[in-house]
């Protein structure tokens, strides 16, 4: 979905089909079939933006055989889909039945990561809409925290140097600008934004951003205004952003509450938990975690990594952080210029939520797909960006 900004730039809107789990190119035609397309025609649209998720095997299909990537944007176009961004940060097997860490590797310490990104971004120079030129890949936010030291820090700004050279070389080879961000995840070696800041100003590369996941944002009670401000005045780019809503417990000690929360502490990934402390952030790598009721403080709001829909938060007790989801995009999108062209709904927990809130059917999740964008759609008009064809 495309919108124009009263400045006259268009901002992209789409949502990201890591929720369908795909491993191969197949899997992946299959998706736009059974999923993208479907969800473009509740919308009523003409064109719909995706988010694609290319899996490693997917993604060495496309690069190996250029008629396969050939056959993949002439299946984008006969569907009515386009693709100005991927996900880059799940390397493969997100689609298992237990992802947890396994979502951190390889990580940017690792030859692989630099070569499925440098894939990627080939990938999507090739993918672009002729009437676009500039296209965002999100990847992890450099590596998990434990286990990383000085010289994984040096690996990991090589590999990033290494990439904003051959990012420089595809827009010289395509005209087409690739641009990479970062995204700041609880528990990673770049948790919050501000973490972010000293890594990136060092690199001093405009191809080398910050993806912010407002999910991610809100888990770590980071303020969006003085987030982006600060992102913004350290010059660091913001290629992407993900509009995704965390869970909140209010009264994390009331057994009601606690009962509630343990209805989405399920085995397939983590949810770090995070909660305002006097001393500062405290928090656990997962929700079962936080809820044994020995680590985590429980005397102030607890915040989880759960990308709860948008358009449903969860029944009282809980509730979303839709309301820094708001915050961010009035501060991203809401002012004379936008500060990013890139916005990526990005629910990728539906068939993770508690039992009688998952949708049974391909239908049900298109719907609740087309809600989730038509909420993001709605957001977006209000300030003042006009939806086009």
């Amino acid at each position: 979905m495309r919108f124009r900004h009263p400045d006259g730039s268009t901002v992209h809107l789409a949502y990201c089909t890591n929720v369908h789990p795909a491993e191969t190119l197949d899997g992946v035609l299959a998706q736009l079939r059974d999923h993208c397309e479907p969800v473009r025609r509740r919308l009523g649209r003409d064109r719909l933006g995706i988010g694609l998720w290319l899996a490693k095997d997917a993604a060495h299909a496309l690069t190996t055989d250029p008629s396969a990537l050939r056959g993949l944007r002439a299946e984008l176009d006969r569907r009515g889909l386009e693709v100005v961004t991927l996900n880059g940060f799940p390397y493969q097997g997100f689609g298992a039945e237990e992802v947890k860490y396994r979502v951190y590797q390889p990580d940017w310490t690792r030859p692989a990561r630099l070569a499925h990104t440098t894939d990627l971004a080939r990938l999507l120079a090739a993918l672009l809409p002729d009437d676009v030129t500039e296209g965002s890949v999100s990847t992890l936010p450099l590596a998990w925290r434990t286990s990383f030291g000085s010289a994984e820090a040096g690996t990991a700004r090589t590999a990033l140097a290494t990439l904003a050279e051959r990012l420089d070389a595809l827009e010289e080879l395509t005209g087409k600008s690739v641009r990479i961000g970062l995204e700041p995840e609880p528990g990673c070696v770049i948790e919050t934004t501000a973490d972010a800041i000293g890594p990136l100003t060092a690199l001093s590369s405009p191809r080398i951003g910050i993806c912010v996941d407002t999910c991610h944002l809100a888990t770590s009670f980071e303020d969006p205004h003085t987030a982006l401000d600060a992102l913004l005045a350290a010059g660091v780019p913001l290629p992407k952003a993900q509009l995704s809503a965390a869970l909140h417990a209010d009264d994390p000690h009331l057994p009601e509450v606690r009962e509630a929360l343990a209805a989405f502490a399920e085995p397939r990934f983590l949810h770090q938990t995070r909660t305002r402390t006097a001393a500062g952030l405290r928090g656990t790598d997962d929700l079962a975690e936080a809820l044994d009721g020995r680590t985590l403080p429980d005397g102030t709001a607890w915040r989880a990594h759960f990308h709860v829909p948008l358009h449903r938060p969860p029944a009282a007790p809980l509730t979303s952080t839709l309301p820094v989801l708001r915050e961010a995009l009035a501060h991203l999108v809401g002012g004379p210029v936008p500060h990013t062209r890139h916005l990526e709904v990005e629910t990728y927990t539906w068939q993770a939520l508690p039992p009688g809130l998952r949708p049974r059917t391909r239908s049900r999740l298109a719907d609740g797909i087309a809600a989730e964008l038509g909420l993001a759609r709605d957001l977006l008009t209000d300030l003042g960006l006009k939806e086009l064809p």
